[in-house]
């Protein structure tokens, strides 16, 4: 089936202007058809690099096609100090649009919230959404009791600055820790006063099947966050104890990545 996408009169009335966007791709050495390639969008201050560290490969290894974009203003794409996050949704959209075939959707973090958009604009055939932040004030409670200095500027328009402690687990050694939170930006100011305000998403186009993946051990979502997201979709969240909310980054990245490629296979996505 030819992907599309759905048009509403505020694209057409007020469109969002066009920008450089990065895409990280890997393919299977023998490509399987039955399979639907999988875009991963990023959380806020993460690009297409924190997936190509690990589940790129491994679930090109495991058959699938696989890619990862940047939303504006991220990773190397152009950009943006002034994005939104219909901005950020829309890169998704125009991603996704591009594949030869109905794509899955997985968002990590505040790209969740992303990708929960994007869903109400593209057909995907199935969405994933791994340690979910949609924000909320219960959500910037956390941060504040987690990182109160690191949060304190953002709710004032400033830089959001995250720990250590708030992203990995303790079995992630400290090197890679620190390399992986300097290659950490930023989202822009307006997109973080949006995640505050926590407008729901509309309901996504074709009902597709939604996985909500996660930790009850997060810094950064509350375990009530993970049940609420979770039962919006009509289910329950598949939790990963013990690992921190940079799932695709942290010691055991391998398991959540298997558990969504498991469940796409058995699905029949």
């Amino acid at each position: 089936m030819t992907s599309v996408r759905i048009i509403r009169t505020r694209d057409w009335a007020d469109p969002v202007p066009p920008a450089r966007r990065e895409v990280r791709t890997a393919t299977p050495e023998l490509p399987d058809d039955t399979k639907p390639p999988v875009l991963f969008v990023p959380g806020f201050g993460h690009g297409a690099w924190a997936f190509a560290e690990h589940w790129l490969e491994h679930a090109a290894g495991r058959g699938f096609a696989v890619h990862a974009v940047s939303p504006r203003g991220h990773g190397g794409s152009e950009p943006a100090p002034r994005a939104t996050l219909r901005a950020y949704a829309h890169d998704v959209v125009q991603v996704a649009a591009s594949l030869p075939h109905q794509a899955v959707l997985v968002g990590h973090g505040a790209g969740a919230l992303v990708v929960a958009h994007a869903l109400a604009r593209y057909p995907a055939r199935a969405g994933v959404l791994a340690a979910p932040v949609f924000g909320g004030w219960a959500t910037l409670g956390l941060a504040l009791k987690h990182n109160p200095f690191g949060t304190l500027p953002a709710a004032f328009g400033g830089r959001l600055r995250l720990t250590r402690r708030q992203l990995f687990s303790r079995d992630l050694p400290d090197a890679a820790a620190r390399g992986y939170l300097g290659r950490v930006g930023h989202a822009s100011a307006r997109a973080q006063w949006e995640l505050l305000r926590a407008r729901a998403p509309e309901q996504p186009v074709g009902d597709p099947p939604v996985l909500v993946v996660g930790t009850p051990d997060d810094r950064v979502v509350p375990r009530t966050a993970l049940d609420t997201v979770a039962r919006r979709y009509g289910g329950a969240p598949l939790l990963f104890p013990g690992m921190g909310h940079d799932l695709m980054l942290d010691a055991r990245w391998q398991e959540p990545l298997d558990a969504i490629l498991d469940w796409l296979e058995k699905g029949d996505h």
